[in-house]
C-alpha cells in the first residue's frame, strides 16, 4: 500500500472515530439527562413509598396501608411512563461510553421493565398485594379460643412434648394461609399476565431477568447443591428424627410437620446437644449487637435510634431491615423476645443495616445500594451464624459453664441448620417455579398446589405430609405474597456468606480456622467488608462483586466445607 493510500485509509478511520466519539458523547449526554430526571422525579417517590411502607408495617392500620398503597401506585405510574421508558430503552440500545453511567442506565432499565404494562393492571396488583400484606400483618391465629402471636406458637413448637398440643399450634399457624390463599392465586395470575405482555413466559422468568439471574444457571447450581447436601442431610435428619421420636414418645414413622421446631422445618430442631436458652436469655440482643458491630468498626447507633424492636398490636410479626433513602436512614423492625432466636435475628437484620450504611456515599443514587439481594442476605447470614459461636458469645458476656460440649453442640447445630435450611430453599425455589409455570392451567389450585407443596417437602425435606390434608398451608409463607421469587437468594446468600467469610479469615485472620473466627473487637474485619463488599454498591453485578471480593466465582465449595463435620 502506498503512502497516499495509507494516509487516505487513516483519514477515513479518523473520521469514523470522530463520528463515533461524537455519537458517544451525545449518547452519554442523553443518559445523564435521564438519570437526572430519575433522581429529581422518581427518587422522591421511592423514598415516600419506603417511609409509608415502614409506617404501615409498624401500625397495621388500614389508613396507613391505604397511604402506602397510594404511594406505591404513584411510584408505579412514574416507572411505567411509556415515553420515558422509550427514551431509556433508546439510550441503552445506543450504548453509553462512561462505565458508571452505563451501569446506572442498565440498573434503571431493569427496574422499569417490570412496570411496562397497563396502569390498571399495575393498580390491580398493588391493591391485591397491599390487601394481602395487611391481612398477614394483622392476622392473629386462635388456639384454644384465644388469639395468639407468632412468638406464642413458636414457643409451643420449641418446648411442648405433647403431640396433640404441638399439632394444634402448628395448624393454628397455618390459619393465615387460608386467609391469604385467594389473594395469592389472584396475584400469581396478575403477575403472569403482566409478564406475558412483556414477552416473558411467566412472572418467574421476568423476575429472574430483572435480577440479572439466568434460570438455567440457577437450576444447575441448585441441582449441584441438592447433590452435595442430600446424603449429609438425610444422615442428619435421621439423627434428628430419632431424637424427636424419643422426645415425643412416637415412632419415627409417626413424625409429622408439627414435630419439628419450626412451622416450615426451615430451622433445625435443637434436640441433639441443644444449646440452653439460659445462655441467651440474660443477653439483651440490641445492646449485645451494638457492642459487637461497634467493635468491628461498623457502628449501628443510627440504625437503633430509628428502629422498632418489640411487639405491639398490628405490627408485622416478623423482622426486616429497610433503607429508606440511601442516605443513612436505615431501620430495623423486629419483635424481640430474649433468647437464641432473636439474638440471631438481630445479628442478621443489623447485618443488612451495616451493608446499607456503608455503601459509598459518593455513588449516584441508582447505584447506592447493595449489589444484589443474595449479597445483602449473605452478609446478614454470615453475621447471624455468630449466635452459635462460643468465642463470640463469651466475648459478648454470655456465661457458658462448660465450653467444650457447647462448642460440639454448636458445631452440630450450625451444620444441621445449614443443611435443613438449604433443603427448604430447594422446596421454595422449585415450588415458586412450578407455581408460576402452571397456575394459569390449574383447575383446582388449592388441591393441586397443596399436593405439589407436600410432594416437594417429602422429596427435599424428607417430611411426611399430614394425613388427608389438602389445605393451602403453603400460603402461610409470607414471601409467596409479599416477596415473590426471592427465596432462592437466601440459599445463594448462604454460599456467598461462606465464601466471603473464608476470604476474610484468609486476609484478616491468617492461621485462624474459619469455624472459630468471630471478628470480635477486630476493626480490620469491618474494613475488609467495607472495602471489598459494601462500598462498591451496585456498580458491579453480583457475580462480578463475588469474584472481586473473594477471588472466585460464586460456588457451593465454601458452603460444602462448612457443612463437613
Amino acid at each position: 500500500m502506498s503512502f497516499f493510500q495509507m494516509a487516505g485509509t487513516l483519514a477515513v478511520a479518523l473520521t469514523a472515530i470522530g463520528a463515533w466519539s461524537s455519537e458517544g458523547r451525545a449518547s452519554d449526554a442523553r443518559a445523564r439527562q435521564f438519570v437526572e430526571y430519575y433522581e429529581t422525579t422518581v427518587r422522591p417517590a421511592e423514598i415516600e413509598a419506603a417511609r409509608l411502607y415502614w409506617t404501615a408495617n409498624l401500625t397495621g392500620k388500614e389508613a396507613d396501608f391505604q397511604k402506602k398503597q397510594a404511594a406505591e401506585e404513584r411510584l408505579d405510574l412514574l416507572l411505567a411512563d411509556p415515553q420515558r421508558f422509550a427514551e431509556l430503552k433508546a439510550v441503552r440500545q445506543a450504548g453509553v461510553a462512561d462505565p458508571q453511567l452505563a451501569r446506572q442506565i442498565e440498573v434503571l432499565y431493569l427496574g422499569c421493565l417490570e412496570k411496562q404494562v397497563d396502569p390498571e393492571l399495575l393498580k390491580k396488583m398493588s391493591l391485591r398485594s397491599n390487601a394481602a400484606e395487611r391481612t398477614f400483618n394483622v392476622f392473629r391465629p386462635t388456639l384454644d379460643g384465644k388469639p395468639r402471636t407468632d412468638n406464642d406458637l413458636r414457643t409451643i413448637l420449641r418446648n411442648s412434648t405433647d403431640s396433640v398440643q404441638r399439632k394444634a399450634a402448628w395448624m393454628a399457624g397455618k390459619q393465615v394461609g387460608r386467609a391469604l390463599f385467594g389473594d395469592l392465586i389472584e396475584l400469581v395470575r396478575l403477575r403472569n399476565q403482566a409478564a406475558r405482555k412483556l414477552g416473558f413466559d411467566n412472572f418467574f422468568a421476568l423476575r429472574l431477568h430483572c435480577n440479572e439471574q439466568d434460570p438455567k444457571q440457577l437450576l444447575k447450581m441448585f441441582d449441584e447443591l441438592d447433590r452435595l447436601t442430600r446424603e449429609p442431610f438425610l444422615k442428619a435428619k435421621g439423627e434428628i428424627d430419632a431424637a424427636l421420636s424419643r422426645r415425643y414418645g412416637v415412632s419415627v414413622a409417626e413424625l409429622r410437620p408439627w414435630h419439628y421446631h419450626d412451622p416450615f422445618f426451615q430451622e433445625a430442631p435443637a434436640v441433639l446437644g441443644s444449646l440452653p436458652e439460659s445462655i441467651y436469655t440474660p443477653l439483651d440482643p440490641v445492646a449485645t449487637c451494638r457492642t459487637f458491630y461497634a467493635g468491628i468498626g461498623l457502628p449501628v447507633d443510627d440504625i437503633l435510634r430509628r428502629s422498632s424492636f418489640y411487639e405491639q398490636p398490628g405490627k408485622n410479626p416478623h423482622a426486616f431491615c429497610i433503607d429508606i433513602d440511601r442516605r443513612g436512614d436505615v431501620r430495623v423492625l423486629e419483635n424481640i423476645v430474649p433468647g437464641w432466636e432473636w439474638t440471631a435475628t438481630t445479628l442478621h437484620e443489623l447485618g443488612h443495616g451495616v451493608y446499607s450504611l456503608n455503601v459509598s456515599p459518593q455513588l449516584p443514587y441508582a447505584l447506592r445500594t447493595d449489589a444484589h439481594p443474595l449479597c445483602t442476605e449473605g452478609i446478614a447470614m454470615m453475621f447471624e451464624r455468630f449466635a452459635r459461636n462460643e468465642a463470640w458469645l463469651t466475648a459478648m458476656g454470655a456465661k457458658i459453664p462448660d465450653p467444650k460440649p457447647f462448642r460440639e453442640a454448636a458445631a452440630r447445630l450450625q451444620r444441621d441448620r445449614l443443611l435443613v435450611f438449604s433443603r427448604f430453599c430447594q422446596l421454595m425455589f422449585r415450588f415458586e417455579m412450578t407455581l408460576y409455570e402452571s397456575a394459569d392451567r390449574m383447575t383446582d389450585p388449592e388441591r393441586e398446589l397443596s399436593r405439589l407443596w407436600w410432594d416437594l417437602s417429602e422429596k427435599y425435606q424428607n417430611v411426611r405430609a399430614p394425613d388427608d390434608r389438602e389445605q393451602p398451608d403453603f400460603a402461610a409463607k409470607y414471601h409467596l405474597v409479599g416477596a415473590p421469587i426471592y427465596y432462592h437468594n437466601y440459599l445463594l446468600g448462604e454460599m456467598f456468606a461462606s465464601q466471603v467469610h473464608h476470604a476474610l479469615v484468609r486476609e484478616v485472620l491468617p492461621g485462624v480456622s474459619p469455624n472459630g473466627a468471630s471478628y470480635v473487637g477486630n476493626p480490620k474485619a469491618g474494613e475488609f467488608l467495607k472495602r471489598k463488599v459494601f462500598e462498591p454498591g451496585r456498580t458491579l453485578r453480583w457475580d462480578e462483586l463475588t469474584r472481586q471480593a473473594t477471588g472466585q466465582p460464586l460456588s457451593p465449595k465454601a458452603l460444602a466445607e462448612d457443612l463437613r463435620p
